[in-house]
């Protein structure tokens, strides 16, 4: 068989697989795995480099496929490529416990590099990705020994393009010049309702050119397999900016009634259909799911090349080892997402009656973290100055050398954290970022999926509450504490004070399972005696008692700890036997076991009072039918902080009248 009969059959193969799980669950995306297999063809057959026996080989490419509902085509090259991944897992294709759930999930299959399905959230992590790639070769690599030297490649589409995530990707992937980061836009000009031109009609390659990227142009993306090899290796070439190759495709290519057609996209294309398609592709096997043994051959040839490499990289490691003993154990602990030890032994301590802001504490424990984990990265949405996230002496990162460890997102905060998911889906760096936290909603779909993926991305979101003051209430967050409590596998930490900042960002560094955010006031707060010792990892704990049971317990996050506290003291002076409980991770307090949280909060103590500057919907779990919850159920104002605190009731006085109406 010819080189080009076999390359035809292979597209084919790809396209014919899609189509048949698609039809035999019932449901899913035909459309773009029929038009854009020859793209996916010519990158996975002639440049991706990749190793299916070992999926995680550091110094693989990586390629993600943002328009996720297309992913049938990723299922179809991982298993023709040999990753483990059979004809009876793409059988069972959306359906319970498959290997092939409906859009890729990084957790769930080897090959898999990101978790895509919202559009636009690959596209910025394609630019994590980049980032990372660029960082790690800047810190280890050395004369004569190169170990991260590879690039990043993805599949995106006219939904992505549309996207406010992507397009705030691109703009700062072209402004960081990221040359190793190249992006196949699968250009079909239909969406799920019709002809793109009913909702974009600029010139997207412009748009590319004006953001700083190569644009390269394949017009016939069909079948056109020597234009699309030439542009990914023009793409290789330019190592000064990131490229975007246009590649007009048509959207259900083959099918004689679909082809072309939005009725193609997002609906199986019916048995009679693909009857149809088969045979306008040539195809002439029988049956559906059919793979020709001399195409599982041809494109295992990459996967086996593939590991040929890993096995020359693991031997170049090898000497880098003998050379550079240090780098060597860094960057096994860094891939491996553990930490240094003694990281936290530097962590700085205050004492009781020091006042300061938690986000200035914040900047100044992540500084000692960052002194002693080289491989904290990240940044901030143009607020450091506010934040207080920068790391000193760590210089703005470099897309081009990849020095520096100071993101520079700019009003970009989508895009950031989408972005750091990215970093972190390559590994070896651990990303934080910033922002003000009433923004972390144009963070949340990021978040969401970094909470699916498991993915252990600090957010350090600042000016927690109405506390801002004199911003007003579009500044002022008010539902986001609880908005983000409810999404699970995400652990929101608000801590007290100083201290408890150092131990959230301690829990931070050691929770491994998931995202953590750290909320943080603006505003000076107290340090509360016994907050250095606190362990944030078990979520709330007794921070003042008294002798024997309680006769009222007060909770509290955050900047009304101190508040609290001062209820405690009238109330004990009047002879209450008062207890306060700082619970500045309700997460973490959840996991803990009922003889732990039992002994915090005591069942039979009934009489419970909660301050916190929020909403106070959910507080009811911890105070129970016979509570109360003084807190912010309406939006700010525009006022200093300490007279919006007196007019919304969070005061010690509230609290006390609260109190005694709760004991009554």
């Amino acid at each position: 068989m010819s080189t080009e009969s076999l390359a035809a059959l292979s597209i084919n193969t790809i396209r014919t697989l899609s189509i048949d799980a698609i039809q035999k669950a019932n449901s899913g995306h035909p459309g773009l795995p029929l038009g854009a297999a020859p793209m996916a063809y010519a990158l996975w057959q002639h440049h991706l480099r990749h190793d299916p026996k070992d999926p995680k080989w550091p110094n693989r490419d990586r390629f993600v496929l943002s328009p996720g509902h297309g992913s049938m085509l990723l299922y179809s090259l991982l298993h023709l490529s040999g990753y483990p991944l059979s004809l009876d897992d793409i059988a069972s294709f959306r359906q319970w416990g498959s290997k092939c759930p409906g859009h890729p999930e990084s957790f769930h299959t080897a090959g898999v590099e990101a978790t895509t399905g919202p559009l636009g959230q690959g596209a910025a992590n394609l630019v994590g990705m980049a980032i990372a790639e660029r960082s790690l070769a800047n810190y280890y690599n050395r004369p004569g020994h190169t170990i991260v030297d590879h690039f990043t490649y993805g599949i995106i589409s006219d939904g992505d393009v549309m996207e406010g995530v992507a397009c705030e990707a691109a703009s700062l992937a072209g402004h960081l010049k990221l040359g190793k980061l190249i992006c196949l836009y699968d250009a079909n000009d239909i969406t799920l309702d019709g002809p793109a031109e009913m909702t974009m009609t600029e010139d997207v390659c412009a748009r590319y050119r004006s953001y700083g990227w190569q644009v390269i142009r394949v017009e016939n993306g069909d079948s056109d397999l020597a234009a699309l090899d030439a542009a990914i290796a023009a793409g290789k070439a330019e190592t000064g900016k990131p490229t975007l190759i246009f590649v007009h495709t048509t959207i259900g290519f083959g099918s004689p009634n679909k082809a072309g057609k939005s009725s193609s996209h997002g609906s199986p294309l019916g048995d009679a259909e693909i009857a149809l398609t088969k045979k306008a592709l040539g195809w002439t096997l029988e049956g559906a799911l059919q793979v020709p043994a001399e195409v599982k051959a041809h494109m295992a040839e990459p996967g086996a090349a593939g590991g040929k490499q890993n096995a020359a990289w693991k031997q170049a490691f090898a000497a880098y080892e003998k050379a550079h003993p240090e780098l060597a154990a860094s960057w096994q602990l860094a891939m491996a997402g553990k930490l240094p030890p003694g990281w936290d032994k530097a962590l700085p301590v205050w004492k009781a009656g020091d006042k300061i802001a938690t986000r200035s504490a914040a900047g100044k424990v992540q500084n000692a973290i960052a002194a002693t984990v080289p491989w904290l990265i990240g940044g901030d949405a143009d607020l450091s100055c506010s934040t207080k996230t920068l790391i000193n002496d760590g210089g703005s990162f470099d897309g081009v050398s990849g020095a520096g460890r100071n993101i520079h997102f700019g009003v970009r905060e989508h895009a950031m954290g989408a972005i750091c998911n990215g970093i972190d889906y390559h590994g070896g760096l651990r990303p934080y970022a910033a922002t003000f936290f009433v923004f972390s909603d144009y963070m949340r779909p990021a978040v969401r999926v970094a909470a699916l993926n498991g993915q252990p991305v600090i957010y350090c979101w600042t000016h927690d509450s109405i506390g801002l003051g004199e911003d007003g209430p579009t500044h002022q967050p008010v539902e986001h504490l609880m908005a983000l409590r409810v999404m699970p596998n995400l652990a929101v930490v608000r801590p007290a004070d100083a201290n408890e900042t150092a131990a959230a960002w301690r829990y931070a560094m050691q929770r491994t399972e998931g995202p953590t955010a750290l909320v943080l006031s603006r505003q000076d707060l107290e340090v509360q005696p016994g907050t250095d010792k606190a362990d944030v990892s078990r979520g709330a704990y007794v921070l003042a008692d008294c002798q024997g049971t309680p006769a009222l317990i007060l909770c509290a996050t955050g900047s009304e700890v101190e508040i609290a506290m001062q209820a405690r003291a009238t109330l004990a002076a009047e002879g209450v036997a008062v207890r306060v409980v700082s619970m500045p991770c309700w997460e973490a307090f959840s996991a803990q076991d009922k003889s732990y949280r039992d002994q915090v909060l005591p069942p039979s103590v009934r009489a419970r009072v909660a301050i916190e500057a929020g909403a106070t919907l959910g507080w009811e779990r911890w105070v129970g039918d016979a509570g109360e919850v003084v807190g912010v159920d309406r939006f700010g104002a525009s006022a200093p902080a300490e007279l919006l605190y007196e007019k919304y009731g969070l005061t010690a006085a509230n609290l006390i009248a609260a109190a005694h109406r709760v004991m009554a």
